[in-house]
């Protein structure tokens, strides 16, 4: 593997570590992330992985599963971000719903179920090829952080206006754009990417930040369980909050630290939140 001169310790606003998650997790104190955000192995023999039963993939993310809930905050959120399970007789299995009674065991209560939508991925020719995956926003209780201003999108029609009633003359919309549903069209990292590392099945930066922002405050902790590249951390440090993960692979942790290295000194490629998809069939993409 290749060794990169990267910070070994934590620091102040990151702590990351190779580990076993179940390990690490024993380490870290009750109720206190505010949001945890993940995307668990999907069983389905990536290299970082290695293929089981489904009974005993079960097995294994429920035990992951009770421990982040010992961690999760009163006002907090969990985030697990899912795809699909493919059996041996190439049946589809959707992972977010096998996973949901999981989570409901725990009276976690499900406040969204958001559609994760992107351009790009492997094309099947026996069904039709997957372009979306899912995340399941549970809270803990009732009373749950959410800001709603930090993520809203452009409205389609800013300017749109009452014409008639007491409001007539007055802007119909938020000025600051509307909420961006519960479909996220977010480009995926692959190839041409500007975030891209060797990591096969990258989180896009920005998909993390839109989870940081709407679910947490300044100074409050963010966890990935199985932090791959590091994605969620850097999400949380640019919009300062605390940044823990872990992951079993070395050579991922040591990208992880090299990235932060990277967006401390102001150099790591990130593509912006917020940014229009490129579309070919516009001048230059669409892009100003």
């Amino acid at each position: 593997m290749t060794q990169l001169a990267v910070e070994i310790y934590p620091t102040p606003d990151v702590h990351m570590e190779c580990a076993d998650n179940l390990d690490f997790m024993r380490g870290l104190a009750n109720e206190s992330m505010k949001l945890i955000v993940t995307s668990p192995p999907y069983n389905i023999g990536k290299a970082y992985e290695r293929r089981r039963s489904l009974d005993a993939y079960m097995f294994s993310q429920a035990q992951v599963i009770s421990e982040c809930i010992r961690l999760l905050h009163p006002k907090g959120s969990i985030c697990w971000q899912i795809g699909n399970h493919i059996t041996t007789n190439r049946e589809v299995v959707p992972l977010d719903i096998v996973l949901y009674p999981l989570f409901k065991s725990h009276g976690l209560i499900l406040r969204n179920r958001i559609i994760w939508h992107f351009e790009h991925g492997l094309h099947c020719a026996s069904r039709f090829s997957g372009r979306y995956e899912t995340i399941l926003w549970f809270t803990k209780g009732k009373d749950y952080t959410f800001n709603l201003d930090p993520i809203r999108v452009p409205s389609k029609y800013p300017n749109k206006k009452y014409f008639k009633g007491p409001n007539a003359g007055e802007l119909s919309c938020n000025p600051l754009g509307k909420n961006p549903c519960d479909v996220w069209g977010i480009p995926n990292v692959k190839c041409n990417h500007v975030e891209k590392t060797i990591h096969p099945c990258q989180f896009p930066v920005e998909l993390m930040e839109r989870l940081v922002l709407s679910m947490t405050d300044e100074g409050d902790a963010v966890f990935d369980p199985y932090m791959g590249v590091g994605s969620a951390v850097i999400a949380a440090l640019l919009h300062g909050r605390i940044g823990y993960g872990c992951d079993i692979v070395q050579e991922y942790v040591d990208i992880a630290w090299q990235r932060i290295r990277e967006l401390r000194a102001g150099r790591l490629r990130i593509r912006p939140m917020g940014k229009p998809i490129y579309d070919p069939t516009k001048p230059n993409g669409g892009y100003r």
